[in-house]
């Protein structure tokens, strides 16, 4: 059996070396808590818009957790 997986872009995440890994679960757990409110809305990463639909939640969060991401085609 095939599956075609659609191409999209996604948030690729790197948190500082020296970040305690309780600050990087907490950064994390609040990444994701926008990706599931983002699906509540019957969307999903998928969708063509979803980079700038979540763009501005993600910078908030890399302004308070200064962590770096890069936007990729996968």
């Amino acid at each position: 059996m095939k599956a075609r997986i659609p191409k999209h872009r996604e948030f690729i995440i790197a948190f500082p070396e020296d970040m305690a890994e309780t600050r990087q679960e907490e950064a994390w757990a609040k990444l994701t808590q926008i990706l599931e409110d983002y699906k509540k809305e019957g969307k999903s990463v998928y969708t063509p818009t979803f980079i700038e639909d979540c763009q501005d939640k993600v910078d908030a969060l890399k302004a308070e957790y200064g962590f770096e991401y890069t936007i990729e085609l996968r």
